[in-house]
């Protein structure tokens, strides 16, 4: 795994402005540009373009790359926590009540060009030092025409994301741009005032990316690869082609997404040239040491613990996500998932989702007994068994910690958070156990996964549907179904932790057997052919599945937004979180909320040549 120590090198040679301004993108720090154009340099130019994966995390809530805020909490999928008066910046997207002078835009919007430009600046040190570096030869071309290709991905990847959050009609900032002005005043809008989007030149970027990388890196293996390549110029069709309620210059590029997709299915590799696969199981996605080379990863952010950092190693921000207490550091208890996402996990006696929503008519599975501090579980009722890995539920074991039993410790406020607890990007306490460094609680090493293997299969499926393949899409979207079965967390002592005996199993209806102590009652089963004959009801299990395999990483109002279906989907959520969490009572989502604002600000600074989207203006 490539090793993060030497991040902070980095920074301080290539010390980014703030982007309080449009666009501040030229590097002015320590060491004069000409002194990095050799190959020396052009190597730590690369890695301060990768930095930027990380280091805008610790203290920009608005801008971390795990997207909690906007994907999990925005979506539905997790309410903000901590305490309500704090963050009021969050409050404000948690509950739809969104400005365009919002913080967390801002802070989001000036990561997004931030990275723009660090690609761009590689681009520009390179073509300085095409000759020399012409004349090394890389993995499978010239280390000039490798390099370029990583800024090239990078240069879409970090447009895209700027897409998923303001929209398509974003300006578009490449090396011509980056040539004339340190702040390229660049235009959203045509002369007739018509919105220019994005789209074409992004997708040219990620092309030009998949022609020139190589399939792997024999000693970096943790950068971009031809694969990551194809597998983001899949996701921006995806984008592109999806509804968004005809708001986003939207096209139909389904035939392209199947097949870039299926290339990636049937010919990619990861950045050690192993054959993509589905992890053998759903755990080994978030344990560190095991997540990193499972074969799933196609894009991730690598993460270690070494060296002294603290905040560079945490996708949501070093203390951010941490509990007040009980991890045996301290931290803020933001992000706890909702009561509507834990309901939704809950199955059929066929081990199927309830697609028809009735989950938001039953009990929550987790509350607080009256009168006291302590949670109560229902675990005999059957859920998903991806419930436990994805979502701290008390009475059930919290990695390799303890047991919840009461919310002391874990939960800094109940009646703005719940009675849940965020769990994917949260270390196991024995990735601490032999550090000499401070960490903190968010602190990890495991991976964050932007793109898995996973997420390129239901999206195959998703262009398969559209494309009126409906019973194929059926094979791997039960693909993804059938990894769940192959783990599910395991009772333990409330005291020890040793595994202990229980009344729960898991129902393993995909191979037809039984497991023995789970930590609650689990049943996991595939869809019929029956479920892929129609369009509608294809849709319904890919976006289900979307829902439960992808919860809690960043997608889910992304997801619904590009469906054009948040609306009626959070609307459903707002009824179901507001009959436990009161700050919800009375709240509404806006029937225009598919992209976010552009900040105000960078419009000013514009003075006219940005014009906000059409959701906001």
């Amino acid at each position: 795994m490539k090793k993060i120590t030497f991040i902070s090198i980095m920074i301080s040679l290539l010390a980014m402005t703030s982007c309080s301004d449009f666009l501040e993108i030229r590097p002015v720090g320590k060491v004069d540009a000409t002194a990095l154009q050799n190959n020396e340099g052009i190597d730590m130019t690369i890695v301060g373009m990768y930095a930027w994966l990380y280091t805008m995390n610790y203290s920009n809530f608005g801008a971390p790359l795990s997207n909690y805020q906007y994907g999990d909490v925005m979506g539905g999928q997790a309410n903000k926590g901590s305490s309500y008066a704090d963050q009021s910046t969050f409050t404000q997207l948690e509950l739809y009540d969104i400005t365009t002078d919002n913080g967390y835009l801002q802070s989001k919007w000036a990561a997004v060009y931030n990275g723009i430009a660090r690609a761009n600046n590689l681009m520009s040190q390179a073509e300085a030092t095409k000759d020399e570096l012409s004349a090394i030869q890389g993995e499978s071309k010239d280390k000039y025409t490798e390099t370029m290709a990583q800024a090239y991905f990078m240069r879409a990847f970090w447009h895209f994301e700027g897409i998923k959050v303001f929209g398509a009609a974003i300006p578009y900032i490449g090396s011509e741009e980056f040539a004339k002005a340190t702040d390229p005043q660049v235009s959203n809008v045509d002369e007739s005032g018509n919105y220019i989007y994005i789209w074409d030149k992004v997708i040219a970027d990620a092309k030009k990316a998949f022609d020139d990388l190589p399939n792997s890196w024999s000693s970096t293996p943790g950068y971009v690869n031809k694969w990551a390549a194809a597998g983001l110029m899949g996701k921006i069709y995806v984008y592109y082609s999806s509804p968004y309620n005809g708001k986003n210059g939207t096209s139909n590029h389904w035939n392209d997404a199947l097949s870039t997709l299926k290339q990636v299915i049937d010919n990619g590799v990861d950045g050690k040239g192993q054959k993509y696969k589905l992890a053998d199981t759903y755990n080994d996605l978030y344990t560190a040491g095991i997540a990193d080379w499972t074969g799933e990863s196609v894009f991730d952010i690598q993460h270690a613990i070494s060296g002294t950092q603290t905040a560079t190693n945490a996708i949501n921000g070093s203390p951010h996500i941490g509990m007040v207490g009980k991890l045996g550091q301290g931290g803020w208890g933001f992000y706890q998932p909702s009561y509507d996402m834990a309901n939704s996990y809950i199955v059929d006696d066929k081990g199927l989702p309830l697609l028809d929503k009735s989950y938001r008519n039953k009990t929550p599975l987790s509350s607080l007994e009256e009168g006291t501090t302590s949670i109560h579980t229902d675990l005999t009722v059957y859920t998903d068994p991806r419930i436990d890995y994805s979502i701290g539920r008390f009475e059930t074991p919290y990695l390799d910690y303890s047991v919840p039993l009461t919310i002391d410790g874990w939960i800094r406020e109940y009646s703005n958070g719940g009675p849940y607890l965020n769990k994917k990007n949260i270390p196991n306490n024995a990735d601490r156990g032999s550090l000499t460094v401070s960490t903190s609680a968010g602190s990890s090493a495991k991976n964050f996964h932007l793109i898995r293997y996973a997420d390129i299969l239901l999206m195959y499926a998703e262009a398969l549907i559209e494309t009126g393949a409906h019973q194929e899409a059926g094979k791997y979207i039960n693909q993804v179904r059938a990894r769940a079965a192959n783990a599910y967390v395991h009772a333990a002592d409330f005291e020890t932790m040793e595994p202990s005996s229980s009344q729960y199993v898991l129902d393993d209806l995909v191979n037809g057997k039984k497991g023995a102590d789970a930590a609650g009652n689990y049943r996991i089963g595939l869809y019929p052919d029956s479920q892929f004959a129609t369009k509608d009801g294809a849709l319904a299990a890919l976006r289900f599945e979307r829902q439960i395999e992808l919860g809690l990483e960043g997608h889910r109002w992304f997801d619904l937004a590009r469906w054009g279906i948040a609306y009626d989907e959070l609307t459903g959520f707002l009824a179901f979180e507001q009959k436990y969490l009161f700050k919800y009572q009375g709240r509404i989502y806006p029937n225009n909320l598919y992209t976010l604002p552009i900040p105000n600000n960078q419009i000013k600074t514009m003075a006219g040549l940005l014009v906000q989207n059409p959701d906001w203006k």
